[in-house]
């Protein structure tokens, strides 16, 4: 499948909101604003405003990918990452630190697609624009942290919200270190 993306931005809040809204606020209300250094807020209204300020002052970067729903472009899925200081909050972070060498240039934090979307190749066209982004931006060392599904029982209504590795896998990342059971930090030189 073919499919557009742009960045999230003032003029594409509404495209995001409208995903997010779709998904009662994504994992009960986390707006995607995990993984900035504010963190969670107290209710999904206060992640949705602090996810918003960050679009309004440009603090954010994250490639929301569209297909055509119904005639129209829709936003239909997501990936966020941006340099550590703006991504600085991932999972397993004591595991991360114990084994941390040289800090990359660039983090992805998570990936989003829209529930009829699934398994349609939305993630991957997220993690190629940004790639693509990344290029642009002068490349660097680039750090993912997705599950490891290979070898491992299916998750029964899980959904992997950084990713499967093999998914990272397929752009040439690499397995760097464990930091969780089934969770790797991958790494790509961009």
């Amino acid at each position: 499948m073919s499919y557009s993306t742009a960045l999230l931005t003032p003029d594409t809040w509404a495209d995001f909101a409208a995903l997010v809204d779709a998904h009662r606020g994504v994992w009960g209300g986390c707006w995607c604003i995990g993984f900035h250094p504010e963190g969670f807020g107290a209710s999904p209204e206060e992640n949705r405003e602090r996810k918003r300020a960050r679009t309004e002052a440009g603090t954010v970067h994250q490639l929301l990918v569209y297909d055509r729903v119904d005639g129209v472009d829709a936003a239909v899925g997501w990936c966020q990452w941006g340099p550590p200081g703006e991504v600085s909050r991932i999972k397993n972070a004591a595991a991360y630190e114990k084994g941390a060498g040289e800090p990359p240039d660039w983090r992805i934090g998570c990936v989003f697609t829209a529930g009829k979307h699934r398994g349609r190749g939305v993630a991957r066209a997220a993690v190629r624009g940004v790639l693509a982004e990344i290029r642009a931006a002068g490349g660097g060392v680039v750090e993912a942290y997705p599950e490891q599904t290979e070898d491992r029982k299916p998750q029964r209504g899980a959904y992997l919200h950084t990713g499967p590795e093999e998914l990272y896998a397929g752009f040439g990342f690499t397995r760097d270190r464990r930091i969780a059971k089934w969770r790797w930090v991958m790494r790509l030189s961009v």
